[in-house]
């Protein structure tokens, strides 16, 4: 049977390009919050970013399911950032009986604020579609975001550069 693998990290840590990685490795399919909400909503959502994140990630979880009963791998690439979340998402797959791996991707602050910089650098030059954060948005994300302990932890990657 086909098997889930969760990406957690902060944001901008480089979960998407690990998270492609990953797919050509295990011969999965990629579903990401992030490619979804901003195809369809930009990059501000507003007061309703919250409740699109929300209805997206529904919606992924029963796309990955199409994949999984065809026995397709599914990476799921949206930060898992909450051990509540990440429970809550391990409890959904393991009542499947879903094999589901969470891969967390550990950076330094120094290397996450460079490549903040230059993830902005990027958007704001409409190089890439990305969300664009500000010092307020990255300090709310740090903020959110609880390190993974070791009873949840699958696979650490550790981002040096």
């Amino acid at each position: 049977m086909a098997k889930v693998i969760l990406i957690c990290g902060k944001i901008c840590c480089g979960k998407t390009t690990y998270a492609k990685k990953l797919c050509t490795q295990n011969n999965a399919v990629l579903l990401s919050v992030d490619e979804i909400t901003l195809a369809l909503f930009g990059q501000h959502c507003g007061d309703k970013h919250d409740e699109c994140v929300e209805r997206t990630e529904k919606y992924l979880f029963n796309k990955s399911m199409e994949f999984i009963n065809k026995d397709i791998n599914v990476v799921l690439d949206w930060g898992f950032w909450t051990k509540a979340e990440r429970k809550s998402v391990k409890e959904f797959y393991k009542s499947r009986d879903i094999e589901c791996e969470l891969h967390y991707i550990e950076i330094s602050d120094e290397t996450w604020k460079y490549r903040l910089n230059k993830r902005n650098i990027a958007v704001l030059a409409e190089e890439t579609s990305a969300y664009y954060v500000d010092e307020n948005l990255a300090a709310k994300f740090a903020s959110i975001f609880e390190i993974p302990g070791e009873d949840e932890l699958d696979i650490i990657y550790k981002c040096n550069n």
